[in-house]
């Protein structure tokens, strides 16, 4: 029996689009494609893949969707209107923020790579506690999906952090929903069925700690390169559309290699090579200081000027570097 289909507005949007009948609206709603907006940021490739319609009827959908949507050139004054609408999530770390222009942005990935103990982890578990405060104070009022490559994911640090917060622990755990990902087959698969979760529930921050790992793991050998890198850049283009599509913020961490080569300066480089580089909004290195403190330097935006700050590993949280622990 086939599945009925909840006509609302936007399924409707989506029927009246050139190529689309009862049948294929059903195709397209089945397979997570419930609004223009997925639609228009599709490839045809992807859609072919998910409902079984042709080439040419997919093109022909997504040149409708895009058409209705207006998905062609405006000015740079309307840009900026709409830039007005992103969010920011803070770190709680106000000269950290201030680094990033105010806190982690929406429809864009933020991208921290360091060494062991630099503090990457941390801020993964931090944004996913700040992320549910009240927009006045910092946070969106919204949920996490928590991709956890490497068992760095610890409820216990969270509940920390929630107390220093001043928050209710088992309210804020509630509100993460945590993926295991055992290979990067597994990761990609998580990120697929994350849009399931991010209609179903207001999430607003995906956490993927960290994003290389299983790739590095899965691809070794100068000869499986090039699979590793396609792979990658697929991955991180469906976390962009995902924050594109649903005005939320991506943060991903990111381990770095030893260059040997390098005689002078600091002797490592983040994983992941151009891919990573250009895909990634906000780049930003992060190295172990003295005792708690931790040194973060931006190092590429599309708009702020590079920079460096210090901030704290405490534990209720991530805070500035004047600031001392309360316990």
């Amino acid at each position: 029996m086939a599945k009925e289909v909840d006509v609302n507005k936007e399924n409707k949007d989506i029927e009246n689009l050139p190529g689309v009948g009862e049948k294929t609206l059903e195709k397209f709603i089945e397979a997570g494609y419930d609004n223009l907006m997925a639609i228009a940021a599709a490839s045809a490739g992807e859609i072919v893949a998910s409902t079984g319609i042709g080439v040419e009827t997919a093109n022909k959908i997504i040149a409708g969707a895009r058409q209705k949507l207006k998905m062609g050139f405006e000015t740079a004054k309307e840009v900026l209107i709409k830039r007005e609408n992103l969010g920011k999530i803070t770190t709680c770390a106000k000269e950290l923020d201030k680094l990033l222009g105010g806190g982690v942005e929406t429809q864009a990935i933020t991208e921290m790579h360091g060494a062991y103990g630099s503090g990457k982890s941390q801020l993964a578990h931090q944004l996913s506690v700040s992320v549910q405060l009240p927009r006045e104070k910092g946070g969106l009022d919204g949920k996490v999906i928590f991709i956890d490559t490497e068992q760095t994911f610890r409820p216990e640090r969270i509940k920390q952090m929630a107390e220093g917060l001043g928050l209710e622990p088992d309210k804020i755990l509630e509100n993460i929903f945590v993926g295991r990902a055992y290979n990067s087959d597994h990761q990609v698969i998580l990120i697929e069925k994350a849009e399931e979760l991010i209609k179903k529930e207001n999430v607003k921050l995906i956490v993927v700690d960290s994003l290389t790992s299983a790739f590095r793991s899965d691809y070794t050998g100068r000869g499986t390169l090039a699979d590793r890198q396609q792979k990658l850049n697929r991955h991180m283009h469906k976390l962009q559309r995902l924050a594109d599509v649903y005005n939320l913020a991506v943060y991903v961490t990111n381990q770095v290699m030893s260059r040997p080569d390098v005689m002078f300066g600091d002797p490592t480089a983040p994983i992941g090579g151009h891919i990573v580089g250009h895909q990634a909004t906000y780049r930003v290195y992060l190295r172990k200081s003295k005792e708690d403190k931790r040194i973060a330097k931006l190092i590429d935006s599309p708009n702020l000027p590079e920079g460096e700050t210090i901030f704290r590993v405490l534990l209720e949280g991530v805070r500035d570097a004047e600031e001392g622990s309360k316990k």
